[in-house]
């Protein structure tokens, strides 16, 4: 069944500059500048003033129509990225070798270094993207932020990932670097 027109609304908040050319969102805020490519998915924008965009999908069809929704959460998505920004805390969980992380600088780049995890003598690193910072709260405990919720996230499961525990029963091993909080770096009133 085709629908004749879909329409989803993004309200811009106070203080919230939204930009849309050809297709390109460019999102600014008192945190930063957010851009984001979205030329592959055929909907159309109209900036209706400085405080509403209204997304269109004429005849389409289901999955179509679908697609309106992910880019109004993409773009909610960027506009919360540079108002109040993104803080994902994770836990390191062992049982008897401690993991041990450090957040280094090497070749111009910066990058987590994971060492001892099950007690292996090879350095897992994971690259941070840039505009992502990532520190050691208290004890066994990495905080990522960044204004991006992707790149944020992303970084994330990339440590997460290269944590899997191999060759042995996951249900005993629970080693590994857990995603523990998702939460905003300006706490919401």
């Amino acid at each position: 069944m085709k629908y004749v027109q879909s329409v989803e609304s993004v309200a811009i908040p106070e203080g919230v500059t939204v930009s849309i050319k050809s297709r390109v969102v460019k999102v600014t805020g008192p945190r930063g500048e957010l851009v984001k490519a979205l030329k592959h998915v055929d909907v159309a924008f109209e900036k209706v003033n400085n405080k509403l965009i209204k997304l269109y999908v004429h005849n389409g069809d289901r999955k179509h129509v679908a697609t309106l929704r992910t880019v109004k959460s993409l773009i909610t998505n960027l506009i919360k990225g540079v108002t109040v920004g993104y803080k994902y805390k994770m836990k390191f969980v062992y049982a008897h070798f401690p993991i041990n992380v450090n957040v280094i600088e090497k070749e111009g780049s910066k990058l987590i270094e994971i060492r001892n995890f099950l007690g292996d003598k090879k350095v897992r690193e994971v690259p941070i993207p840039t505009g992502v910072t990532c520190e050691l709260g208290q004890k066994d405990e990495l905080i990522v932020t960044g204004n991006s919720v992707e790149d944020v996230s992303q970084t994330c499961a990339d440590v997460q990932q290269i944590c899997r525990v191999r060759n042995k029963d996951i249900r005993k091993f629970l080693d590994g670097i857990y995603v523990s909080e998702r939460g905003h770096i300006v706490e919401e009133l």
